[in-house]
């Protein structure tokens, strides 16, 4: 991680600490912010990896991509040529669904239209035009897109309320009965901008360090 990776997250845990005491609580026992981008994937790359993981563990998720770079004897990743040539059912042997394969070959495609950008055209459009862009193909939703602009693109403002984990992170944070809605975390994260992305991040692994909160307690913050 860069000299200035560590500055941005430095500055974005001390804002988030000073927010209240239970953000304060949560990133002392987490620890620094170890947030690892990938800037050197293009979107293309970071959009199929992305379809690859959801709703699988990472243990399922990596090798199911491990499989599909073996299709090249570089085992580099495959470019959308090999994709779009790709047999249905070698796909399938790697551990893609019949609608990832969709998804994947429809990403293949959006590379070759020009509808997929580069790494290069990505850093010049905003979120919300990235997301509104690639949402257009089917099987790609706003939390796919999302995970493309906090670890392809680095962005630093980033909540992806649609997120179980983020949602269950809050919950624990704040010792809620409930996960909040999506709109309704949405609505809570204004106030951690510009530091979102790193608030997911720490969000993610409060679970691992947060005790369930209890049945009995009726003092939640709200």
């Amino acid at each position: 991680m860069g000299g200035n990776n560590k500055r941005i997250y430095a500055a974005a845990t001390a804002f988030l600490s000073a927010l209240d005491a239970d953000w304060e609580r949560a990133i002392a026992t987490v620890g620094p912010c170890t947030h690892d981008p990938k800037p050197a994937r293009e979107p293309y790359e970071a959009l199929i990896r992305a379809v690859a993981y959801q709703q699988l563990t990472a243990k399922a998720g990596d090798a199911i991509v491990s499989r599909l770079c073996a299709l090249s004897d570089t085992w580099r990743f495959p470019d959308p040529a090999t994709i779009l040539t790709a047999d249905m059912e070698i796909l399938r042997a790697c551990g893609f669904s019949q609608s990832k394969i969709g998804t994947i070959r429809a990403i293949a495609e959006g590379v070759q239209s020009g509808l997929v950008p580069t790494g290069k055209e990505a850093k010049t459009l905003a979120d919300e035009v990235l997301i509104e862009r690639l949402t257009i193909i089917k099987g790609i939703g706003r939390w796919t897109v999302e995970m493309l602009l906090m670890y392809s693109l680095e962005r630093t403002d980033i909540l992806p309320a649609d997120d179980f984990g983020v949602r269950d992170g809050y919950r624990r944070l704040k010792r809620l009965p409930e996960k909040p809605t999506a709109k309704a975390l949405r609505n809570i994260g204004a106030a951690w901008a510009p530091h979102r992305t790193v608030a997911s991040w720490y969000l993610w692994r409060i679970p691992k360090h947060e005790p369930e909160p209890s049945a009995e307690r009726d003092d939640v913050e709200n």
